[in-house]
This record gives C-alpha cells, sequence and structure tokens, in this order.
C-alpha cells in the first residue's frame, strides 16, 4: 500500500471471488444468485464491489433504494436490479423508468406501478414479497394468490418473481420451517392455476446454511458473499473452508504515554488505571464506524498482540492497552478487524464485544475510511 493512510479498510477482491464460487457450486449450475449489494456493498464500496460481481457472474443485484440502482446502473448495464425495499410513491416513475424490478406487497402497489408504466408505455417486472414472519414488507399468506392473479390481468406490468424473508434462520430451525411451509403452499397453489411467475426466491445466507431444501431457482447471498457466516445457536451443519472474510478495517497507533495509578481516561473517567500502565491513542473512532458500543470491552490487534480498548472510543480516537508490547511507536498498524501477525479479529467478534451483529460492524464503517482494494481489479 503506497498510501499510508490513518484509517482505512481492505477489501480482499480474490476472497470475494471466491466465495461467490463456492456459493455458485454449492447451490448448482440451475440456480441464479442474486448478489445482495444494498448499504454500500455491506460497507466494501458498491461500484468497486458490483463492477467485480460484473465480472464473477453475479446474475442480479439487490439493493435497498433507487440511489443504490442508479450507482449500479453507472458502472455497467443489463444486469437486473431488485429493490427489496418498498418504492415510496414519487419512486414509482423514475424506478419505471430506470427498468428497476420493484417488491410490491399490495394490490395498491400493483396498480401504481400499472398505471405509471402505460403512460411510459412501458413494461415493468415486479416481485411480489410474501410475508411468512418478518413482518416488515409482504402480502398474508392467504391473499398472495389473489394480488398475483390480480396483476395477471393488468396490462404493462407482469410477476416476473415471488419471494418470502427468513427471520431467524441462523437461529430458530421450527420457526423457520414453518415459514418455508407457508411459502412452500403459496408456490403450490399457484402452480396449480397455471400462475407461477417464473422467479422463486427465499433463501438468504442463513437460510443457505441451514435450509438448503428450500432453495428455488434464485438465492440472495449478503453476508456470506462477503466472508462472514451469519452468527447464530443453530450450528452449520457443513464446513466453510473457502468461504474468507472479505473486509479488513485497520488505523494506527498516533501517541504512546505512560500513566500513573488513578490515572482516569476519555469522556466520562470511563476507565481508571488500577496500575502503572502504557497506552497507545490510535486513530480511529465512531466517526469512522469503529462503533462506541465497543469502549472498555473491544480488543485490537498491534504487533500481532491483542491490546484492550480501554475507556471510551471516541468520535476520532481510541485508547488501548500496550503495557505488554515493547517499542510500540507512531505509525504502528492496529487491526481493528483482520489478521495480524498468527492472530485475528472476525467482526462477528467484534460485534459481540459492541452487543450487536456483524452486519451493522461492516455498513457502520464511515465514508470517510478509503477503501483499498486487494487482489485484483476493482471498477
Amino acid at each position: 500500500m503506497s498510501v499510508l493512510y490513518r484509517c482505512w479498510a481492505e477489501v480482499d477482491l480474490a476472497a470475494l471471488r471466491g466465495n461467490l464460487a463456492w456459493i455458485r457450486h454449492r447451490v448448482g449450475k440451475d440456480v441464479r444468485v442474486l448478489a445482495v449489494v444494498k448499504a454500500d456493498a455491506y460497507g466494501h464500496g458498491l461500484k468497486q464491489i458490483a463492477g467485480l460481481l460484473m465480472q464473477s457472474g453475479a446474475d442480479v443485484f439487490g439493493v435497498a433504494n433507487l440511489s443504490e440502482a442508479q450507482s449500479i446502473r453507472s458502472v455497467g448495464t443489463g444486469w437486473p436490479i431488485l429493490m427489496l425495499g418498498a418504492c415510496l410513491p414519487h419512486e414509482i416513475e423514475p424506478a419505471v423508468r430506470d427498468h428497476v424490478r420493484p417488491t410490491i406487497s399490495s394490490l395498491e402497489e400493483a396498480k401504481a406501478f400499472a398505471r405509471v408504466a402505460t403512460k411510459l408505455r412501458k413494461q415493468v417486472a415486479l416481485h411480489v414479497k410474501v410475508d411468512t414472519g418478518m413482518g416488515r414488507l409482504g402480502v398474508e399468506q392467504g391473499k398472495a394468490v389473489e394480488l398475483v392473479a390480480a396483476i395477471a390481468r393488468m396490462k404493462n406490468v407482469r410477476c416476473e418473481g415471488i419471494y418470502t424473508h427468513y427471520s431467524s434462520a441462523e437461529d430458530e430451525q421450527d420457526f423457520s420451517r414453518a415459514q418455508a411451509a407457508q411459502f412452500e403452499t403459496v408456490v403450490r397453489e399457484l402452480r396449480a392455476l397455471n400462475l407461477c411467475p417464473p422467479v422463486i426466491h427465499a433463501n438468504n445466507s442463513a437460510a443457505l446454511l441451514h435450509e438448503p431444501l428450500t432453495i428455488h431457482n434464485l438465492i440472495r447471498p449478503g453476508l456470506l458473499m462477503y466472508g462472514i457466516a451469519p452468527p447464530g445457536v443453530r450450528e452449520v451443519a457443513i464446513s466453510l473452508p473457502h468461504i474468507r472474510p472479505t473486509l479488513a478495517f485497520k488505523c494506527r497507533v498516533s501517541f504512546v504515554k505512560e500513566i500513573a495509578k488513578g490515572t482516569p481516561l476519555s469522556y466520562g473517567r470511563a476507565f481508571i488505571a488500577p496500575r502503572r500502565m502504557r497506552i497507545a491513542t490510535v486513530t480511529a473512532g465512531y466517526g469512522d464506524g469503529y462503533l462506541r458500543a465497543g469502549s472498555n470491552r473491544a480488543e485490537v490487534l498491534i504487533r500481532g498482540k491483542r491490546c484492550r480498548v480501554l475507556g471510551r472510543i471516541t468520535m476520532d480516537q481510541a485508547l488501548v492497552d500496550v503495557s505488554a508490547l515493547k517499542n510500540v511507536r507512531s505509525g504502528d498498524e492496529v487491526v481493528l478487524i483482520g489478521k495480524q501477525g498468527r492472530d485475528g479479529i472476525s467482526a462477528t467478534q467484534l460485534a459481540s464485544w459492541c452487543g450487536t451483529v456483524p452486519w451493522e460492524v461492516l455498513t457502520a464503517i464511515t465514508y470517510r475510511v478509503p477503501r483499498v482494494y486487494l487482489g485484483g481489479h476493482a471498477a
């Protein structure tokens, strides 16, 4: 790395390619892959990751909003984009103009898209979401067939896909299988009426690992594609040797000093030194996405050794205990997530210290943190 940053994230593109290849191998050639790239591709950098995934065989992209869809279009055209969130009324026309596949949960939404599509003389491919227990979006199971049948009678719109979303596949086997049964009932009823859309999907990352029998003809990997198995109480029944984390989060030591017993550290005097200590100030804080919830709990790697965070993490800096290390100096690399020497800190481990989930840890990394791409060309 020629540029010396204060705080940066390294993205391993070779690992991302390998993860996608493993997922493809697992589901087989007849199942398409929708790459979930919402939230700046889980903090990895949307345009760069979309460009790599286009080269690496992603079939569809999943986004949360139209802005993300437009970013993908600026990198390359020809890939279907499914908007996983609901369109607001003022977003319907731009979604139709940009050929974004919308998620709909009601007849009113379908009618609104049909009106705009007719006005613009365009065709819209809709995906109907079925709520089987997530509770955010989706038509209830008992009304799903009626909705798809109504769309079949409309002009300028067609139901291209039907899907659902597991709420806790990594934790709850019985509830997940009840969700799957509800969804299968809808699919079976649609097939009996010759109304089943060509694209059927349910499996997110957790369901790929824990509910492989419910894979249809499209999957939606997110966290797993970025090299992290969704944490939960259910044990993964298969080995994941080919899945590698794609992101490392790093900063530097800026200052080292000795402190006496009884010295208070950081805001609110959240840590009081129990003995004479050597502490290092490091160049990452919650303004960079290093979560404040890790105060007095998290650990970092310096010179291959674990060092505990002391006191409250502040906006731009944090304090760590380097009493056990010799010759720590300003400019030394500090690993917040990733490997150094023989040790490593995962996003899942950092999340546990912060009382949260790895999804938040990754997406919290802010735009002021440069992304450095390794292992291949990023668009």
